[in-house]
């Protein structure tokens, strides 16, 4: 059974860092797509980072690109995404969702099959 624990989640100042962290369990690690959703509230989940090991893919959105990296521990069956210079706008529930390899619309919500249960990022301005 696939199963994704996000964590790291919190209150953070405008400028802060927080570290997420998905324990993925159930599946190979390196023959999945693991990403990164983020759904602030009345708005619609959007993607934010996708890594994908064995094809050796990184993506981010344009929104994130320069602050946040997203990275892995294989050995710990881990993802990680590091959040510097947070924003008041990055304030959502931050979700990790794995699919199987290979995936075409890796930035599509619905191309994905796994999801954790979120955790809550909040940042004051």
């Amino acid at each position: 059974e696939v199963q994704l624990v996000e964590s790291g989640g919190g209150l953070v100042q405008a400028g802060g860092s927080l570290r997420l962290s998905c324990a993925a369990s159930g599946f190979t690690f390196d023959e999945y797509a693991i990403a990164w959703f983020r759904q602030a509230p009345g708005k619609e989940r959007e993607g934010v980072s996708c890594i994908m090991s064995r094809e050796g893919i990184e993506w981010y959105a344009d929104s994130v690109k320069g602050r946040f990296t997203i990275s892995t521990d294989s050995a710990k069956n881990t993802v990680y995404l590091q959040m510097n210079s947070l924003k008041p706008e990055d304030t959502a529930v931050y979700y990790c969702a794995a699919e199987e390899m290979p995936i075409v619309y890796y930035t599509d919500a619905k191309a994905y099959d796994y999801w954790g249960r979120g955790t809550q990022v909040t940042v004051s301005s």
